[in-house]
């Protein structure tokens, strides 16, 4: 009896992973989801212990990357990176010697590589990631280097693509970031502080501690009662907080 493909996941968000098992249960049922890894180095272990013959690895993980993942499995292992950055990936797969994943995931995407990794198993192609890795770091040194263009925030046990144009303020809550628009509310796996190195700072403005405001969203900045600073958006009458050194940025202009 021929043995079922057996397969890695590494995704650090748990939506992102569930919505994988989904997949993989309705479009490649055959197959055997041996380990679904919430960071990078949770699936480098899975890797040595387990030899996958598919590993699905998200690019961007924290402490260890997809890359990072990628350059531990060798040849025998098929790879398919999962990105939320189009423009960061798709030159790099003209090749088409490793497939890639834009998420949110679809079922039919995702059943096209389905397709096209069977055949690479039954025609059992080398591997070769050598050239693929030294473009994505090539690549990934550049996209870090510009403004964040794109989110993927989660609602509950939605993922959503949310434009970073399109937002009006970030708010740290908890251990989440909380992204506001003017049509939905989600939440970031990813700090306040962090985020702010990824933004343009032309464009955003951090308030206070627990803010970043969209700079063309911001409406009036005064004292309410109790003589505390708070900061108005345009067609809204919701109040966030405002810092001293805001303060004296505001009256510096």
């Amino acid at each position: 009896m021929t043995q079922p493909v057996r397969i890695l996941h590494a995704e650090d968000e748990a939506p992102q992973r569930r919505a994988f098992r989904d997949l993989i249960a309705q479009i490649w049922p055959e197959a055997e989801l041996v380990a679904s890894c919430k960071d990078g180095e949770s699936a480098i272990a899975a890797c040595q212990q387990l030899s996958p013959d598919v590993a699905f690895l998200d690019i961007r993980m924290p402490n260890k990357s997809g890359l990072d993942v990628a350059r531990q499995i060798g040849d025998h292992t098929f790879v398919v990176f999962t990105t939320a950055y189009d423009q960061y990936a798709i030159n790099a797969f003209e090749s088409g010697a490793v497939d890639y994943l834009l998420k949110p995931l679809t079922a039919v995407r995702f059943s096209e590589t389905v397709a096209r990794l069977r055949t690479r198993i039954e025609q059992q192609q080398p591997v070769k990631l050598d050239q693929l890795l030294a473009t994505l770091d090539q690549l990934s040194t550049h996209s870090e280097s510009q403004p964040l263009r794109w989110l993927t925030a989660s609602q509950g046990e939605t993922l959503k693509m949310i434009a970073v144009e399109d937002v009006r303020y970030f708010q740290a809550d908890a251990k989440y970031t909380k992204v506001v628009t003017n049509t939905q509310e989600a939440w970031l796996r990813i700090s306040l502080k962090e985020l702010a190195q990824k933004l343009d700072p032309q464009h955003f403005w951090q308030v206070h501690r627990s803010v970043i405001v969209a700079v063309t969203c911001i409406d009036s900045v005064a004292k309410n009662e109790l003589g505390q600073w708070h900061l108005q958006l345009r067609g809204s009458s919701e109040y966030l907080p405002v810092s001293q050194e805001f303060q004296r940025r505001l009256r510096a202009l």
